[in-house]
């Protein structure tokens, strides 16, 4: 009998199948809707945790003035100093800002907050806290470079000093330079914020990875750009107030908006756990 005898029949392919990945087991984060009432919200959840614990809330704003003073003094003597401290202030700000969050997660769970507890929380989230601050600080050179790109277009001449700076931001004549350098600062502004708004309690509160916190940010921004945009406007606006008598403001102003950042994450992202197996 041969291969192309009748009788023998070749067996039937198997039918295709798609790929259906498994139910998650873990819980996922669901962005809530928001109103432009909430961040008003949150300052005065903050003010009130601020309150509670107010001697562990000026440790922290005294740290974030001694920052502001350190970069405005660099700025004034050795413009071009600026990006390297203002790294090196994005590289411990954010591990301070935990240490505030942690207060208000104690405050929440009803724990009594520490500073001990506060200035040490990180160290379980160091590999994620050190992941995005790297993404922070790559971002931030990035708006260094594109920014030093912005300035060698427009001043063909050099750059100019700390002086010409702000005369070229004032001067009617360089409003072109002044509309593309805010552009490109806007849109990496966004970047930064839109990465950083909640990623950070997020990595306290459930010790993900710094990649997935980033994402679920962003997302939060996607989800809510109108309340979230609004929230970002008010966080400048308090800082600029809070720097207009040489930085002192940041004392109580600091350490607020850390306490606000966390309940700005505790209000926009709901965590939905996986449903039970059959």
């Amino acid at each position: 009998m041969t291969d192309s005898d009748p009788a023998i029949k070749p067996e039937p392919e198997p039918a295709y199948r798609p790929y259906v990945p498994p139910p998650s087991t873990v819980p996922q984060a669901v962005m809530r809707p928001l109103g432009l009432l909430d961040p008003l919200r949150w300052l005065r959840a903050g003010a009130r945790d601020f309150g509670a614990a107010p001697g562990i809330g000026l440790f922290y704003g005294g740290c974030f003035w001694a920052m502001a003073l350190v970069l405005g003094l660099v700025f004034r003597n050795r413009p071009e100093y600026v990006m390297s401290i203002a790294s090196g202030c994005l590289l411990l700000g954010p591990f301070l800002a935990m240490g505030l969050y942690e207060v208000s997660r104690r405050r929440e769970q009803g724990m009594a907050p520490t500073l001990g507890a506060s200035a040490t929380c990180w160290e379980p989230h160091l590999r994620s806290m050190a992941m995005l601050v790297l993404v922070l600080i790559v971002l931030e050179l990035l708006w260094g470079r594109a920014s030093l790109v912005v300035f060698a277009v427009f001043f063909n001449t050099g750059m100019p000093s700390t002086t010409g700076v702000v005369q070229a931001i004032f001067n009617p004549d360089n409003l072109d330079f002044v509309g593309v350098y805010l552009l490109v600062g806007g849109l990496f502004a966004l970047l930064v914020y839109s990465t950083a708004v909640v990623s950070i309690p997020m990595i306290l509160d459930r010790d993900t990875d710094a990649i997935s916190a980033a994402i679920t940010s962003i997302r939060v921004v996607a989800a809510n750009p109108i309340t979230m945009g609004w929230w970002g406007a008010l966080i400048a606006l308090l800082i600029a107030l809070a720097l207009l008598p040489w930085g002192a403001g940041l004392l109580v102003v600091g350490p607020v908006l850390g306490h606000a950042s966390w309940h700005a994450y505790r209000g926009a992202v709901r965590w939905q756990e996986p449903p039970a197996a059959a």
